[in-house]
């Protein structure tokens, strides 16, 4: 190829250049010259004696387009090694598996990490359920508020779970940064304790709610659930979890005293919102677990015939809550919908659960995982006896 530029492409699949006589010789010796073999199948041969491929001139290029099965070969290569544990034989630990891993000791580019971190998450985590739970009401003095038994304790079993879990999560934040364990359980339990305090504080203030006395009761006893725990064992054999799946409402017709019609879906909708925002206030689909590791209470020698990362969990949940105290919903326009035709009751489950943390792993990336989704009941055989003096049996519940 003697021109300037000249460029030989072999672009359609299973293009074939074969160079199989003796002596044969393919040159792109002019600037620029190309060969490209960017399609599938495309295949270059030089096998027999004294076959020569040449680029020697200034510009001249040979191509080599791997195949999409080479690319996911690749991808799938890298992925297995971000996720491998460092050994011995490889002492030069990847950056993502050490960054996961918690420090020895203090890390203090860790640490203002996740205060400024923590910050950022606490200032817009309270602009959020402002803007979800307070925004429409009006704000006031701050006064106390008496609301023990509302949504059938739906709402404090919430606040157990919510300052456990915000404890815990701090306490593992902490521990990232490489600050001791006792240490890291009190900061722990002071985060938990000042991030449902500023919900005591915003409802003390709202003319709809108020501090609730009986609310700040149960998120000490979630804090103190974690940092018992932690202080005693250094260990969570207790979880408490939560699981949700919004009931299926149905369509049933509700007529007001003015005469609007609603359907039941669309009154519930009124009531607790949609996702996300009904994950947090539709009572009538949440459950809240404590998860009990029977496994981690076997010490010493002695081990258990069944899994360590089995759990048994005890549930409480309600169904048919559609107001605090009675089944009746006001839409915007003030049309107030009845339901009392739908009888309130509380429900109390036994199921298994898994304590994903136990599962035996030497990769870094999937024990944080797993830490991370420790929260969330799995789906799991259950049975249910609530205060309507019914039993059921649930092949999967969650």
């Amino acid at each position: 190829m003697p021109y300037s530029g000249a460029r030989l492409r072999l672009g359609s699949p299973g293009a074939r250049l074969r160079l199989d006589s003796p002596g044969a010789r393919l040159r792109l010796d002019s600037p620029g010259a190309r060969l490209r073999l960017d399609s599938p199948g495309a295949r270059l041969r030089l096998d027999s004696p004294g076959a020569r491929l040449r680029l020697d001139s200034p510009g001249a290029r040979l191509r080599l387009v791997p195949s999409t099965f080479t690319k996911l070969c690749l991808v799938a290569a890298f992925l297995c090694y971000l996720a491998a544990p460092a050994t011995s034989q490889a002492p030069a630990e990847n950056r993502f598996q050490s960054f996961l891993t918690p420090a020895d000791t203090l890390h203090k580019g860790r640490f203002w990490l996740l205060a400024g971190g923590g910050a950022a998450v606490y200032t817009a985590t309270s602009i959020g359920l402002y803007n979800i739970w307070y925004k429409d009401y009006p704000l006031g003095k701050f006064h106390f508020f008496d609301d023990y038994g509302e949504w059938e304790n739906m709402d404090k079993a919430g606040h157990l779970f919510t300052a456990y879990a915000e404890s815990y999560a701090a306490y593992k934040g902490a521990r990232w940064t490489g600050i001791e364990e006792k240490p890291a359980a009190w900061i722990g339990a002071g985060v938990g304790t000042l991030l449902q305090a500023t919900i005591e504080v915003m409802d003390g203030f709202s003319e709809r709610w108020g501090f609730s006395v009986a609310d700040f009761g149960y998120n000490t006893a979630g804090v103190g659930l974690f940092l018992g725990q932690e202080l005693l064992w250094q260990d969570q054999r207790i979880m408490v979890k939560v699981s949700h799946t919004r009931p299926n409402y149905g369509a049933s017709p509700l007529t007001s005293s003015t005469g609007v019609t609603r359907t039941v879906d669309e009154a519930a909708t009124i009531l607790y919102g949609k996702f996300p925002a009904s994950f947090v206030k539709d009572y009538n689909g949440m459950t809240i677990w404590a998860s009990v590791n029977p496994a981690s209470f076997f010490t010493g020698k002695k081990k258990p015939f069944f899994p360590q990362w089995l759990n048994i969990a005890g549930g409480y949940g309600a169904q048919n809550v559609y107001g605090a105290y009675g089944n009746a919903i006001t839409d915007q326009e003030g049309n107030v919908f009845s339901l009392q035709q739908y009888p309130r009751y509380r429900q109390y489950y036994l199921s298994l659960d898994a304590d994903l943390r136990r599962i035996p792993t030497r990769s870094r990336a999937l024990r944080t995982l797993f830490t991370a989704l420790s929260w969330i009941k799995l789906p799991a055989p259950t049975m249910e006896w609530n205060s309507l003096g019914e039993q059921k049996f649930y092949w999967l519940y969650w």
